[in-house]
């Protein structure tokens, strides 16, 4: 580590508490300052690189005079990134005098755990669950209950136990978090605690002029948004960073901007929000934002991070290319707008100059035109119309007819050896408009352009399909590795595309999203 770059002080709320640590390097995660340094050995490590759970913690921050909680796996968390934030681990739940949390409890008398090790990332993952649900007033249905311990993995269970924990919190007394307070602390420590500036070997910049300027005298730093992948260089690949830069605390980057013809999505706006965003306008978009990854991981990890990140088999670009998406790229010397897919040059390489950061995503709402240039001032002053109605995801004519397909050996919690997305407009039994993008079949996120070229123009009928199945699978040349040989995949491409075909037919019940989970009676 660059020894002339000072360390800030990491502060943060844990137990109603100010806990101040410092001379924290950079690279230092989240779980090493738990175990090592603070001696909370509750906090479990597992797989190391955001798969398992065992990990998992809660961190609050104040949003509209409100805590936010977000459950996250602190084994790829950078520890700077938790300065000016609240705090849990599952040492924190039981009362003073050892009454149980709810959370505990409910896994308790469920028999919810067995050897012990993954209970206390389950616990975690039920104790947001709990704030975000639970607390308001909200049921827990089986099925929220499933998307939300995605990210928690058991050997011994069978995860029925611990489903049942998941609807048995409600019905125990109520513990709540003193908010009013919480957020007074809060507000108290971002007034007085040392902020984490542009000398500084972990720089959190928190305007975007800040973010240019600092970005434009540190090229060199290592850039990070929510770490789910560069957490992996350090816990995996044993990277160490002598200078960071971390995007998430820029307030115009944290936003979703609503456009009459598209939105535009901030680069340090979570997983889990911009998906949400997404599905507003595109409501048949909401299983797939359920298996990208776990929940852990989509509360911490970008949109931005996932595509600039670049590789071929993120899930997010695959859609991005299929809905007609645009990234803002931006410096001290200006910005500039492109397609998604001509971001990338090469295996995990892109276009972006040393001083360039990943601005914005802008995506096209359903039945507008590709987004226009951005224009001056945008990210700064939002003009926020009501969105356009939803277009549909049916066989009317001139619909938006899009499906995206995600191909794992785990249903939930995986990645891809596949990604297919699909986006056709159709009028009067012709295809007027084909848009692909596929994952996991290149050595980048690629855009199917013979394929599309192959639809459009045609009539959508069993013969065009076959003849865009053969091109689809002659397009690329994926490799094989340990997730599917190379023949796999582009067998695959082509079933994927005759399954959108049978379900643009009517058919639906071809595939696992078509199972509903079924509660089970008293």
């Amino acid at each position: 580590m660059d020894i002339q770059s000072p360390l800030k002080t990491i502060q943060f709320i844990r137990g109603g508490e100010v806990v101040a640590l410092a001379n924290v390097p950079p690279s230092r995660t989240l779980l090493e300052v738990l175990r090592e340094d603070l001696g909370c050995t509750g906090t479990k490590e597992g797989c190391g690189e955001g798969d398992c759970g065992a990990c998992t913690v809660v961190v609050g921050e104040a949003e509209g005079g409100r805590i936010r909680y977000r459950a996250v796996n602190s084994c790829i968390k950078l520890a700077h990134s938790i300065d000016g934030q609240a705090l849990w681990t599952v040492e924190d739940l039981a009362a003073d005098d050892g009454t149980l949390h709810p959370a505990q409890e409910a896994m308790v008398q469920c028999h919810g755990s067995q050897c012990g090790f993954c209970t206390p990332g389950f616990v975690m993952s039920l104790f947001g669950m709990y704030q975000n649900h639970v607390s308001k007033g909200q049921t827990i249905t089986r099925e929220l209950a499933q998307q939300e311990l995605s990210g928690n993995l058991c050997r011994c269970t069978g995860y029925r136990p611990i489903l049942d924990a998941a609807q048995q919190m409600a019905t125990l007394p109520a513990v709540l978090v003193d908010e009013v307070t919480l957020l007074s602390k809060l507000k108290l420590l971002a007034q007085t605690r040392q902020g984490l500036g542009a000398d500084s070997a972990y720089n959190a910049p928190q305007t975007l002029a800040e973010l240019l300027a600092a970005r434009a005298a540190h090229p060199e730093a290592q850039l990070v948004a929510g770490c789910t992948d560069v957490g992996l260089w350090v816990t995996k690949m044993h990277m160490q960073f002598g200078q960071v830069l971390d995007v998430t605390r820029v307030t115009e980057l944290r936003r979703v901007e609503h456009y009459a013809h598209h939105i535009a999505i901030g680069a340090a706006v979570t997983l889990s929000d911009a998906f949400a965003a997404l599905v507003t306008d595109r409501p048949q978009l909401q299983t797939f934002a359920h298996r990208f990854a776990g929940l852990p991981v989509r509360n911490a990890g970008t949109l931005g991070g996932n595509v600039a990140n670049g590789s071929p088999i993120g899930d997010s670009m695959p859609l991005l290319i299929a809905l007609g998406a645009n990234v803002v790229l931006m410096s001290v010397r200006g910005h500039r707008e492109l397609p998604l897919e001509q971001l990338y040059t090469g295996y995990r390489k892109n276009v972006m100059a040393k001083d360039e950061v990943l601005a914005w995503i802008k995506v096209p709402k359903p039945g507008s035109p590709h987004p226009n240039p951005l224009p001056e001032g945008e990210g700064k002053t939002p003009n926020a119309p009501t969105p356009s109605p939803h277009r549909g995801e049916g066989r009317g004519e001139g619909q938006e007819l899009l499906r995206v397909y995600k191909i794992s050996k785990r249903y939930d919690d995986d990645i891809s050896a596949v990604c297919l997305a699909l986006n056709l407009q159709i009028e009067d039994g012709k295809v007027l408009k084909a848009s692909i993008g596929a994952g996991g079949v290149a050595a980048t996120p690629v855009r199917a352009a013979r394929t599309e070229a192959a639809l459009a123009g045609q009539p959508w009928s069993q013969a065009t399909v076959r003849r865009a199945i053969t091109t689809l699978r002659a397009e690329f040349s994926p490799i094989s590795d340990m997730r599917a040989s190379g023949a796999y995949r582009s067998e695959v491409l082509g079933n994927l595309l005759q399954r959108f075909w049978l379900e643009s037919q009517g058919l639906q019940q071809i595939n696992l999203e078509s199972f509903v989970l079924v509660e089970e009676s008293a």
